[in-house]
């Protein structure tokens, strides 16, 4: 089983029976056990259950653990969680990164050293990628 701590204040849930399409923004804790389809931006903790799908163009939240499906790249500022059964195609970005036995995992791993002096959330993921790029050459 994993462990994964969300921070104080509300959790949202998006249920197993529910499908959404389009750009998801929050700041408290999301828990995904449906599908989802887009764009999530968020200062919060996100969690992808063990039946939750998503296919993103990005994904970027505080913390994120996944024990479901996940297509799309992956930033996290904290940490990245893999459990076992998991599948991700796409590329993760963050500082600390757990993997559990038995994930299908297929994209590189960029890990942060440090915070780039950049707000994730003003910039395009390219910028974001080349400010990261920049603070781990330094």
């Amino acid at each position: 089983m994993y462990s994964f701590t969300m921070k104080e204040g509300n959790i949202t849930v998006l249920g197993q029976e529910t499908e959404f399409s389009g750009m998801i923004e929050f700041t408290d804790n999301l828990v995904i056990t449906g599908k989802f389809d887009g764009t999530i931006k968020a200062s919060g903790n996100l969690k992808i259950d063990k039946n939750g799908v998503c296919n993103v163009s990005s994904m970027s939240a505080d913390s994120i653990l996944i024990a479901g499906a996940v297509t799309g790249n992956v930033t996290a500022a904290s940490k990245v969680e893999l459990c076992s059964g998991s599948k991700i195609t796409g590329d993760i970005t963050t500082a600390r990164l757990r993997i559990d036995d038995n994930v299908n995992f297929h994209g590189q791993v960029t890990m942060l050293e440090a915070s780039p002096d950049v707000d994730l959330f003003s910039v395009t993921a390219a910028e974001y990628k080349q400010a990261c790029a920049a603070r781990n050459a330094e």
